[in-house]
């Protein structure tokens, strides 16, 4: 159950369209996040060469998290069968962001909704890295719109991409690179060597599934009365249009099925950033547009899970051995 398995997967998937992510249930990021800060302390106490401490905090906070996934899973099944396959299910959900996504997105959209525009910054700041507080409602639909289509990729596909590949595992060691880029990825003076090596693994980690999720929204644009021919030209044009590697992409393709203009400015941390301009203004970025792209959202991760139940199915096989 610790290997790609078809159960595990619906389960997973099943979990985390219908609960997300529960306040009331610990999720292991958290934990993850406290290993990282202990670590990160100790190696900074330790070793003085920065790349050196960032390569041992990269594959202590992997080897941890995965050999941990092991023995829930493992101790689980001992006991019972059942009882490892939910374990394992339950697991595998905490890597998905689907449902998570579309609820912490939705809050600020209707916060915008009835016109609180101080409350929909608040409600940005949870889910992106730049800076909310003076957004005015045309640049919050923007940043909204910029995180939901970026995340589909490091939140959903990209996670079921590797549950596909080497079950909660390869989910969960995944889960474990993305909370290391997000704790300690940053182009900053305190963190620029210790993260080099969890950033460039995240790029790494996420080279094919940024990739994917862009010809995925391509094919799906269609089939909720978006563009694909615009999708499929925007994507062509502006896919490297990012200071990411793999960013643009999943932006790229829902730039250009929405028919909106993403990039600009933004603000981080006092600092201004601006990003080149991915896709063409032929629509205002707004409510709708929002809403479309929520849309877009749920039709990639159905395509992208019958395309992983296929690869799993290849893998190994419909086999259920828990009954």
């Amino acid at each position: 159950m610790t290997w790609p398995d078809p159960i595990v997967f619906i389960l997973a998937l099943l979990l985390d369209l219908t609960l997300g992510d529960p306040a009331w249930l610990p999720h292991p990021v958290v934990q993850i996040g406290r290993l990282i800060t202990a670590l990160e302390k100790l190696l900074r106490q330790t070793i003085r060469n920065g790349r050196a401490a960032g390569l041992l905090l990269l594959f202590l906070t992997v080897s941890g998290t995965t050999t941990a996934t092991w023995l829930l899973v493992w101790g689980s099944a001992r006991l019972h069968p059942l009882a490892g396959l939910l374990t394992a299910g339950l697991l595998s959900s905490t890597c998905l962001a689907a449902r998570s996504l579309q609820r912490e997105s939705a809050l600020v959209a209707d916060a915008l909704a009835v016109g609180d525009i101080v409350q929909a910054r608040v409600k940005l700041s949870r889910i992106v890295g730049r800076d909310t507080v003076n957004l005015d409602e045309a640049e919050i639909w923007r940043a909204l719109i910029e995180t939901v289509a970026e995340n589909t990729s490091d939140g959903i596909i990209a996670p079921m991409f590797w549950l596909a590949l080497g079950g909660p595992l390869a989910g969960m060691a995944f889960k474990a690179v993305s909370t290391l880029d997000s704790m300690v990825g940053y182009k900053n003076e305190c963190y620029l060597q210790l993260g080099w090596a969890s950033a460039r693994m995240d790029d790494l980690l996420n080279f094919i599934p940024a990739r994917l999720t862009a010809a995925l929204m391509i094919v799906a644009a269609p089939l909720i009365g978006l563009s694909l021919r615009n999708a499929a030209a925007i994507t062509l044009r502006d896919r490297l249009n990012h200071p990411s590697p793999n960013s643009a992409h999943p932006e790229s393709a829902a730039a250009g099925a929405l028919g909106i203009r993403l990039g600009g400015p933004s603000t981080y941390g006092g600092h201004e950033s601006i990003k080149q301009f991915i896709g063409d203004p032929l629509r205002p970025i707004n409510g709708k547009a929002y809403r479309d792209m929520i849309s877009l959202m749920f039709a990639v991760t159905l395509i992208m899970a019958v395309i992983s139940l296929a690869a799993i199915a290849y893998l190994r096989g419909f086999h259920v051995t828990y009954l």
